[in-house]
């Protein structure tokens, strides 16, 4: 009798180890939304200039409170001085685009237990915290024709006027974000996320010096084209502002995700 009362205690866990898998803990979906940047050419206006932006995510559901998770965004960000209200800014006549294309992965807290198709734990709020890499490449428009930048080393570098090289086009980053998921029946939910990414670099904007260099030896060093997109001032001034080098650039993701489970829901649910 007693093995009896043990067989029948064990079943229901049997039964939800065979339901609760990988592919039932696991999501695949897409995102839609915009990607905007902050930087010496937008310091503080957020959402300016957004672009369009899309990516894929994968989300695997350790329990209902934390997930894992992997996504690929791409967006483009822009900005323009032209567009400034400031007089010094308009009279620096700078401006660029660079298409971004980001992997990372990391982690989300729930703030309240979530599972897909689950009448009960339906939707929450959460936090994401993640690390990526993230490739860049500045542009911009020169006598009718989308120059790029980076090879140029409009601040100097790769001559004697920097100690600098060439900045590199792949760079780290520190994706942070808040979020809220919700369930869409019993296989898909829909998540609203806002994301900002530290980095650690300053050239998203291809300007990270605070002067400009000698534009004759830049000339001689690294080109005209060089020397004519490293000051573009208005009134040509030589020893004017070009950008802030003790801060890095930042640029955000943000929009709709929808996902899909990519099993059949588990019978048994803990939390």
């Amino acid at each position: 009798m007693r093995r009896v009362l043990s067989i029948l205690f064990i079943i229901p866990f049997l039964v939800c180890s065979q339901q609760s898998n990988f592919r039932s803990k696991s999501e695949l979906g897409f995102m839609i939304g915009g990607s905007y940047y902050i930087g010496d050419l937008n310091q503080y206006k957020h959402f300016y200039n957004t672009q369009l932006a899309g990516g894929l995510v994968y989300r695997y559901n350790v329990h209902s409170r934390l997930s894992v998770r992997g996504n690929f965004n791409y967006g483009k960000v822009k900005a323009s001085d032209a567009d400034s209200k400031l007089n010094i800014m308009q009279n620096r006549n700078l401006n660029f685009e660079s298409k971004i294309f980001e992997l990372a992965g990391g982690v989300e807290f729930n703030y309240f237990p979530f599972r897909i198709g689950n009448d009960r734990y339906w939707g929450t709020a959460y936090v994401l915290a993640e690390i990526g890499l993230f490739h860049m490449n500045p542009t911009t428009n020169f006598n009718g024709d989308i120059t790029e930048l980076q090879p140029l080393g409009t601040e100097g570098q790769g001559s004697s006027l920097s100690k600098k090289n060439n900045y590199s086009l792949t760079q780290l980053s520190i994706p942070l974000g808040v979020g809220f998921k919700m369930s869409l029946g019993k296989k898909a939910a829909l998540t609203l996320e806002y994301g900002y990414r530290k980095t650690f670099t300053d050239y998203i904007d291809d300007v990270g010096s605070d002067s400009y260099v000698d534009p004759v030896l830049l000339a001689s060093e690294n080109g005209p084209i060089a020397a004519a997109l490293s000051n573009r001032s208005l009134d040509g001034a030589r020893f004017g502002k070009r950008g802030t080098s003790n801060n890095s650039d930042w640029y955000a993701f943000f929009g709709a995700m929808f996902t899909f489970r990519l099993g059949k829901p588990s019978i048994c649910y803990n939390h």
